[in-house]
């Protein structure tokens, strides 16, 4: 049987180290998403003279958001499977 992952064998406590190793690169990535969208809404506002560049630049933000959702997700997925044959 497989050790279990984020748990310290030797004491039976959560392992921070290990913790803090999976956290950065997930915050990064939910950074990386998010700071791309709001690029993308405040570039709508700022061309937001026409309510039909305004729309869609709203709708491209809400796809960035969709797609990195879905990244982070696969990436979520992926790293368990890798910790679980560990």
């Amino acid at each position: 049987m497989s050790s279990q992952p984020f748990i310290d064998q030797e004491s039976g406590e959560l392992d921070l180290d290990q913790i803090r190793a999976e956290l950065f690169p997930l915050a990064a990535l939910i950074v990386l998403f998010g700071a791309a969208a709001v690029l993308v809404f405040l570039l709508g506002l700022l061309v937001g003279g026409s309510p039909v560049f305004a729309g869609l630049f709203t709708i491209l933000s809400q796809f960035v958001l969709a797609l990195g959702t879905g990244i982070v997700l696969i990436y979520v997925i992926a790293r368990g499977i890798q910790l679980a044959d560990e």
